[in-house]
């Protein structure tokens, strides 16, 4: 089945330009794809502005975004799992209509489509719950309150830790609050380490998350766990920039027992499988079951993280306060519902 629409998307026509435009698009669904209308599209910030910004090089003009509402509008003749109309997230840019990618999950109509946008930076959450071997009554540290640090911290919570979460920003840390995360150190005022070890009576955490992809707060999270016995430091920010550092005091967290015996584990959501499998428990689709049936319930809290809802057109103003006004500009979605 071939299709052709008149789009709009957004577009890094070069290095920091961003601009809205309408394009024709052809698209050829086999047996088994699916065809979709955008409603919502969250901005991953840190994946996003390191490509407009060359932190990541990419190829201009480059089309961004890869998390995304959308309404199925049409469907292959072996699609069982979903039907025209039906709500699903995926992986697909920002743009008005796309092709499903290989990854597709519904949404449950008690769901607010916009809360569920942020399903996909859940999933990389997650992965700091499954791959931290959390356990109820555990402490648990997270370095970094964007939008992933946060919702892990959260995931963490719900799985029976005790959580501190740890930020240079005062913003971020407020909206961590407003989020039930009621232990927080403002890196830039407080001693972490002494206020962490002050807390655990200096044995440390038994997990740190380090979210926010910074190598120095990967230098932190290994010396705030494993002081007395095995700890954990899940790594689920993505490092982008160079960082010189002497590596012995960092390998001796790792190495050594009078300074901590750590293990250094890696965290993303495609570290699992995208769907079920009867040999494997977790999987992608699992895990983004839960999430929902956590919105639902209103168990993971969404309001505060969702700053900004912009329309596609305003996307230059949207990524021109990510890039300056990180602290206020937290979560964009955009909203594609008037470009029917």
């Amino acid at each position: 089945m071939e299709y052709q629409f008149d789009t709009q998307r957004i577009v890094f026509s070069a290095l920091n330009c961003v601009e809205y435009e309408s394009a024709q698009a052809h698209f050829e669904l086999g047996r088994n794809d699916i065809l979709l209308q955008n409603q919502y599209s969250l901005v991953s910030a840190g994946t996003e502005m390191a490509k407009l910004t060359g932190l990541e090089e990419v190829d201009y003009p480059y089309i961004p975004g890869n998390r995304a509402i959308s309404k199925v509008i049409a469907a292959g003749e072996d699609v069982s799992d979903l039907q025209v109309g039906d709500l699903v997230f995926s992986h697909t840019p920002h743009a008005s209509h796309a092709a499903a990618s290989d990854f597709r999950i519904p949404v449950p109509g008690n769901v607010d489509p916009k809360n569920a946008a942020l399903v996909g930076l859940a999933l990389v959450g997650m992965t700091a719950v499954r791959v931290g071997q959390i356990e109820l009554g555990d402490r648990v540290a997270v370095i970094g309150m964007g939008l992933v640090g946060n919702l892990a911290a959260q995931l963490l919570q719900l799985a029976g830790a005790e959580v501190v979460v740890i930020d240079l920003n005062a913003t971020r840390l407020a909206a961590a609050r407003a989020c039930g995360l009621s232990q927080t150190i403002d890196a830039a005022q407080d001693d972490v380490l002494n206020a962490v070890m002050t807390s655990t009576k200096g044995r440390g955490v038994d997990v740190v998350v380090e979210a926010s992809g910074s190598a120095q707060a990967a230098e932190l999270a290994v010396s705030l766990t494993g002081r007395e016995g095995e700890g954990i430091v899940v790594l689920l920010g993505s490092p982008r920039k160079a960082h010189e550092t002497d590596l012995t005091p960092f390998l001796n967290h790792v190495h050594l027992w009078r300074n901590g015996s750590v293990t250094l584990r890696g965290a993303h959501e495609w570290r699992y499988p995208r769907y079920h499998s009867p040999y494997q428990k977790h999987s992608m689709a699992r895990n983004a079951e839960i999430i929902f049936r956590l919105m639902s319930q209103d168990s993971l809290c969404t309001a505060p993280l969702l700053t900004h809802v912009a329309k596609p057109d305003a996307a230059p103003d949207a990524y021109a306060g990510l890039q300056r006004q990180p602290d206020t500009h937290m979560g964009v979605l955009f909203d594609w519902t008037d470009e029917q």
